[in-house]
């Protein structure tokens, strides 16, 4: 996954954001906070991870689908993202 190689830093970022605010989630439960609180902190969760697989189809896209040497390696990596992507949505 060579977009993921040129993004490393970018990606690599995003995802230690992430682990902070899954930490804060997990001490939000851990020290009882307020329901509203904790489902505060989970959606911020989801979107952090919403954003960083957008980003991450987006740079796959660009690199495997619209660039691709051929309409046969085109459609491959669309008919790859399709099935990554039923997965995600489940």
């Amino acid at each position: 996954m060579s977009q993921t190689i040129r993004e490393k830093s970018k990606i690599i970022s995003r995802v230690n954001r992430l682990k902070g605010q899954l930490d804060a989630f997990a001490e939000a439960i851990d020290s009882e906070e307020e329901c509203y609180q904790v489902m505060q902190l989970l959606s911020s969760c989801r979107g952090a991870l919403n954003g960083l697989m957008g980003d991450v189809i987006e740079q796959h896209i660009r690199e495997h689908i619209v660039e691709a040497e051929n309409k046969k390696i085109a459609t491959e990596s669309g008919e790859e993202l399709i099935d990554i992507m039923k997965s995600f949505w489940k």
